[in-house]
C-alpha cells in the first residue's frame, strides 16, 4: 500500500514535536472531542525505553511540506504485546493512515525477530467516530478483542464523605519509604494478576518508570485493621482539562466487596477537588473479572465514551 502521489515520509526528531502535537490534537479532537496529549507526552514517546525513533516511527508529509501524520510503536515495558498508534489530520490526511499502518506492521515483524520471538501481538485502538480506521484494521486481519469505557463525574459540590467501613482506613503512600512503595507495587501486581491482559512488571522496572513524582499526595493505600490491602495510583494525564485521573485502583481479592475500593476513590476525589480540579475520570476494561462498573457508578461516575481494542498476531520477519 502506497502513499498518494506527491506525499513523502521521514523519521521524526525532537524538533518535530510541535508539528506532531498539532496532528495529534486534530486526531484527538475528531476521535474524542478534545486534545488528549501535550508536548511533553510527544517528547516522552520519542525518547521512551524500547523505542528507536529512527526505526519505530514515521511522519507523513503532504506535498506542501506539512507534517499531517505520525505513526509510532509503543511498548513501555519491552515485553509482551506492542501497541501501534497512528495519528493523522482527519481532514487532510485520512488516506495515509492505512499505508502508515502497513509500514508499522512490517516494523513489528522486525521487532519480533530482534527479540527472538516467532510472532508479536499488536493492538490498535478505535474510538466511536473512527469507522474508516476500523475498516482498515479489519481489512488486514485485525479482530475485536475488548472494549474499554471512560467514565467521569463532577468534583464540584462533592457530598460529605460517608464514614468508611469498619476497620478500613485510607492514607497517602509514603514515597520516602521503599518498603511502603514495594507494598504498593505488590498490591497492584497481585490484584491485577487475575485479569487476562496483565503483564507482570518487577518492582525495579515499575519504580524506574514512575520516576520522581510531584504528586505523591494523590496516591493512596487502604488498610483493613492495619494491613495494606488496596492501592490507588493517580495520573496527571488530564490536567489540561482540569480533571483528576485515576490510573489504577487495586484491591486484594480477599477484601473486595467490602467498601475498600469506594473508600480509596472518595479519598482521591477529595484530594483532586482540594487542588481545584473540576472533574474526575478513569478508564474501565469491560473484560475485568471484578466487574468494576457498579463500583464506579456508586461513587457518581458515568460512561462518557468507549474505545474498542483490535488485535493481530504478526509473524517475525523471516518466519
Amino acid at each position: 500500500m502506497t502513499l498518494p502521489a506527491g506525499w513523502t515520509t521521514r523519521r521524526p526528531t525532537l524538533d518535530d514535536v510541535p508539528a506532531i502535537l498539532a496532528v495529534v490534537h486534530a486526531a484527538d479532537t475528531f476521535a474524542i472531542g478534545h486534545p488528549d496529549f501535550d508536548a511533553e507526552d510527544v517528547a516522552a514517546s520519542l525518547t521512551a525505553p524500547y523505542f528507536d525513533p529512527a526505526r519505530d516511527s514515521w511522519l507523513a508529509v503532504d506535498p506542501e511540506g506539512d507534517v499531517v501524520g505520525w505513526a509510532t510503536v509503543d511498548n513501555p515495558t519491552g515485553v509482551g504485546r506492542e501497541f501501534v498508534e497512528i495519528y493523522v489530520d482527519p481532514v487532510r490526511a485520512a488516506t495515509v493512515r492505512a499505508p502508515l499502518l502497513a509500514r508499522q506492521l512490517d516494523r513489528v515483524a522486525e521487532r519480533a525477530a530482534d527479540r527472538g520471538l516467532p510472532l508479536l501481538t499488536v493492538r490498535c485502538a478505535v474510538f466511536a467516530p473512527e469507522r474508516d480506521w476500523e475498516r482498515s484494521l479489519r481489512e488486514v486481519g485485525f479482530t475485536l478483542v475488548k472494549r474499554y469505557v471512560r467514565m467521569s463525574g463532577p468534583l464540584t459540590d462533592l457530598p460529605e464523605q460517608p464514614a468508611g467501613p469498619s476497620g478500613v482506613t485510607v492514607r497517602q503512600v509514603r514515597p520516602d519509604d521503599e518498603a511502603d512503595l514495594r507494598e504498593f507495587h505488590r498490591i497492584t501486581e497481585t490484584a491485577f494478576a487475575d485479569t487476562a491482559d496483565h503483564e507482570p512488571v518487577s518492582y525495579e522496572r515499575w519504580r524506574a518508570r514512575i520516576g520522581d513524582l510531584n504528586a505523591w499526595d494523590e496516591w493512596f493505600v487502604a488498610e483493613v485493621d492495619g494491613v495494606p490491602v488496596g492501592a490507588l495510583q493517580s495520573s496527571d494525564q488530564a490536567l489540561d482539562q482540569q480533571q483528576g485521573w485515576v490510573k489504577s485502583l487495586s484491591v486484594l481479592s480477599a477484601y473486595r466487596r467490602r467498601g475498600v475500593g469506594a473508600a480509596l476513590l472518595r479519598r482521591a476525589f477529595a484530594r483532586y477537588a482540594e487542588k481545584g480540579r473540576q472533574s474526575v475520570g478513569l478508564g474501565v476494561d469491560l473484560t475485568n473479572p471484578t466487574a468494576p462498573l457498579s463500583l464506579y457508578e456508586s461513587v457518581g461516575l458515568r460512561e462518557t465514551l468507549w474505545i474498542d481494542m483490535y488485535e493481530l498476531s504478526v509473524p517475525a520477519a523471516g518466519v
